[in-house]
Order: C-alpha cells, then structure tokens, then sequence
C-alpha cells in the first residue's frame, strides 16, 4: 500500500532499522535513531542495488516519487541510475570549484606564460577586478547573460562606455577559455552583443598639416627642457614607433653598423620582432643621446632611476609645454601623421607603409600571403620621411611644395 505523509510523519523509530515500502522499489528507512531516508531498490545487469535518494522531509513523498520515476526512465535507457548520480555529483563539484574567478585567474596565467606585455595584463586584471565582487565566486556554468549584464550596466551607468565593452570582450574570453577545457558549454556574453551604449570613437590628436608639422617641429628643436626628452620627441617624429616602444628603448637593440632598431617581439604589441631603419638624421640624434645615457641600459631612463624608463606622461607633457594641447597633438599621433602624409605622397605602397607602421593585416587570406618585409623600400621611405621633415622645419612661413 502506497505511503502517505501522515503515515511517514507518524512513523516511530524501533529497535531495529525498519523499512517502509511505497513501491516500486521506493521505501523511507527509518532509523533507530529517529532518522528518515529514502531509498530505491533496483536491478541493473542482474544485480541487486540501493540508491541513495534523500532524508525526509527534506525530500518529500512527491520528490522521492519523481526521483523514482527518472530512475526507471534511466533504467530504460541502460543506464545504471547510481553511476548517473556519481556522474551528477562530481560535475556539481566541480562546477562549484569552477567559479568565474578561478577560471579567469587560470586564463590569466596562460596569458603571462605566452609572454603577454605586463602592461596588457595589468589592464586585463583591472578590467576583471569590476566582475569578481558580483560573479567572482560563481560557477562559470551557472552564470547568466543576465547577470553579466547587471556587471556592466554598473560599469556603464558610471559613464564608462569604453571600459564597459572591453569587459564584456574580457569576460567572454574567460568563457571561451572555459569552453575550451571543457568546464563551460558557451558564452553568455554573445546575446549581449548591441546591448551596450556604442563610445563614441576618439583619435589620437595629429598634427596632418605639413604648414603646421613644419611649425610642431621647430617647436620640438626649441624645447629646452631634458635633453634626452627633445630627443625623444625628435626620434618619435623621425621614426614613429608606438610611444611605449621608444620610451623603453635599450642600447642594446641599436645597431649603428647596420643601421637598424630592432624592438624585441616581446616589447611590441603585436609580439613580432619589429625593425625600423635608421635614417641619417635619426642616427645623429642617436649619437648625440649615447653621449649622455650610452652608458645605462635605456636610452631614455627616468630621471629618479637610471633602471626605469621615463613616463608615459613625458612626451604628452613635453608637447603641453611646448603650446599644444591633447586636442592638438600627442606622441602617439605622430603614427597617423607619418601614414597620413606618407600615404598622401603617392611615393609609397601602402603595405610598405603599414609594415613599417608594425600593422597586421586584418584580412587572415591575405595575411597569409603578404608577408614580405619590404625591408629596401622601407629603407628608402624612411630616408625620405627624414628628409621630408628637415624640408618642412626649414619653411618658417609657408609649406614648401
């Protein structure tokens, strides 16, 4: 005779263990102790077996009933319903030892192993650092778009648009990561594609007038501030690095014989070794330099400490003291000057350009095949860039044609 929840709740516990059958298999095991447990007999592969499936009342009669139900159903299908749950109980283990912040620190130690630039890294945690307090201690498999949302709106309300759709990239690729070792099924952060406010897109300020670079340059020749730091400003108009390249700079990567910078892949951003040719004003400028740092490592090192190079602030305040605001001119927008002009001369392929520029092509067909280094005409471009520049300082009044 089927049980009932009256039946149970009376149920008194005796000397010996007693068994109260509800069918099917299903019967609550009362305990002397007063203790009262589901249990489910079964066969499988001709074998007597016991399942596990609760206490009461914490597992009522109608849980236990539908515990029952999924059993035969797995039974049907010739599966053993005791290696289901091992199954079940270990992925919720490891789902409960799979939190969002130990996959993403895992990630984070593979990004370092595969010699990611301290400072990508540093943004990378920082990035994360607005996710852990609300999603850091949850299963990567239980977290929902929704949730990842409510992160970034948070993010966003902040007026942080910029900072807000690079976390949700960050937080995708912690899921993708997860995906690929096999601790995540997908990625919840592609249904919130067109959910965030689009930033507008701001450009480094450029100077792309060649009147006006003509003006910029002699401003630069007349800085008499740090003589390392007028050198630098001229070396970044003659050769447009990123800026972070230049700033760290050693001696060690100029080769004055072969006129050459080569930037180490592990100091660029795009983790490929990069070479600049060596112009005949860059190499003056060069010479000059090694006469006051040539005998430290850098070739720009902080003025507090000869092993630190000098700040990121340093050329963009140079320039803010030279007359020129951030709207004007920056030491990166020196990169859009040198394409912007160079493109405009007609002189030069635009692969040539970008390769000097240390651009990657975006299209992967084409990039498997575009792998010259055009290394002779860059030679040549950068000869000419040098000249081009010494034409338009020396125009006091207009742009010489």
């Amino acid at each position: 005779m089927p049980l009932t929840d009256a039946h149970i709740r009376n149920a008194k516990p005796q000397e010996k263990p007693q068994k109260l059958a509800d069918g099917g298999g299903l019967f609550l095991m009362v305990t002397p102790q007063g203790s009262k447990l589901w249990r489910l007999a079964y066969r499988f592969a001709g074998k007597q077996r016991t399942l596990a499936v609760g206490a009461y009342p914490a597992v009522s009669l109608e849980k236990a009933r539908e515990a029952r139900g999924a059993t035969k159903k797995l039974l049907a299908e010739g599966t053993d319903p005791a290696d289901a749950k091992r199954i079940e109980k270990r992925q919720r283990k490891l789902a409960n030892e799979n939190t969002f912040q130990t996959i993403a620190e895992e990630w984070l130690g593979k990004l370092r192993r595969e010699g990611r630039a301290a400072k990508t890294l540093e943004k990378t945690e920082w990035l994360l650092g607005f996710a852990y307090p609300l999603i850091g201690r949850r299963p990567l498999t239980a977290i929902s778009s929704a949730e990842i949302l409510d992160v970034l709106r948070r993010v966003e309300n902040r007026g942080r648009h910029e900072t807000a759709r690079r976390l949700r990239s960050t937080i995708g690729s912690v899921f993708r990561y997860g995906i690929a070792t096999a601790r995540a099924e997908n990625d919840p952060t592609v249904a919130l594609r067109g959910a965030l406010v689009v930033p507008k897109v701001q450009h480094r300020a450029a100077v792309t007038d060649p009147k006006a670079l003509g003006g910029l340059l002699r401003a630069i020749d007349g800085f008499d501030g740090q003589l390392t730091t007028r050198a630098a400003l001229q070396l970044q108009s003659i050769l447009f690095p990123r800026p972070g390249e230049l700033r760290a700079a050693e001696w060690r990567e100029v080769d004055f014989d072969k006129v050459v910078w080569t930037i180490p892949a592990e100091r660029t951003k795009m983790r490929r070794e990069h070479r600049v040719p060596l112009s005949r004003q860059a190499l003056a400028i060069l010479r000059e330099l090694q006469a006051i740092t040539g005998d430290g490592t850098l070739l720009f090192p902080s003025i507090r400490s000869t092993r630190r190079s000098i700040s990121e602030n340093t050329l963009n305040a140079a320039m803010r003291r030279l007359g020129y605001s951030k709207d004007e001119v920056t030491a990166h927008g020196f990169r859009a000057t040198a394409s912007t002009l160079l493109n405009e001369s007609g002189l030069w392929a635009p692969d040539v350009i970008e390769r000097q520029l240390a651009h990657v092509e975006s299209n992967d067909v084409r990039r498997a095949y575009a792998r010259g280094d055009h290394w002779a005409d860059r030679v040549r471009m950068m000869q000419w860039w040098a000249d081009y520049l010494d034409e338009l300082r020396s125009c006091p009044t207009e742009w010489c044609s």
